[in-house]
């Protein structure tokens, strides 16, 4: 199971067989617990202006993007269109049976803060498929 940001809270009974504290064999239901380490060259985060979601056959993929620049208007087939340079700052591959846990612990996060500061995020305007 994935748990994602509330792994480090919680944890579940995991059945297991083999030698626990001198038994042999014998089925026991230990708690779980798991210790995350986070990379110092990870602690700052990235930015990330738009997400992407996409898929292969074996996982669902998000892309975090983030803008170069402003956006400006160009002719494109005869029409004025806006153009926004994005950079892929990160790209996430996932099996789709974690993706559910993730919206999970995004429900839930989000739920918090709504709480916590008393206001509801904006609603972005609609934009097209990236």
């Amino acid at each position: 199971m994935l748990g994602f940001a509330t792994l480090a809270r919680s944890s579940f009974k995991a059945r297991t067989r083999g030698t626990v504290g001198g038994m042999d064999e014998v089925p026991t239901q230990l708690p779980r617990t798991h210790k995350i380490e986070l990379p110092t060259e990870h602690v700052v985060g990235v930015p990330a202006d738009f997400a992407s979601v996409w898929h292969t056959p074996e996982s669902l993929v998000i892309d975090f993007l983030s803008a170069r620049g402003p956006a400006r208007v160009e002719q494109i087939d005869d029409a004025s269109t806006i153009v926004q340079d994005l950079v892929v700052s990160a790209r996430i591959r996932m099996p789709p049976t974690h993706v559910i846990e993730l919206m999970k612990a995004l429900e839930q996060q989000l739920s918090t803060w709504e709480t916590e500061t008393g206001r509801r995020p904006p609603v972005a305007p609609p934009h097209p498929d990236l």
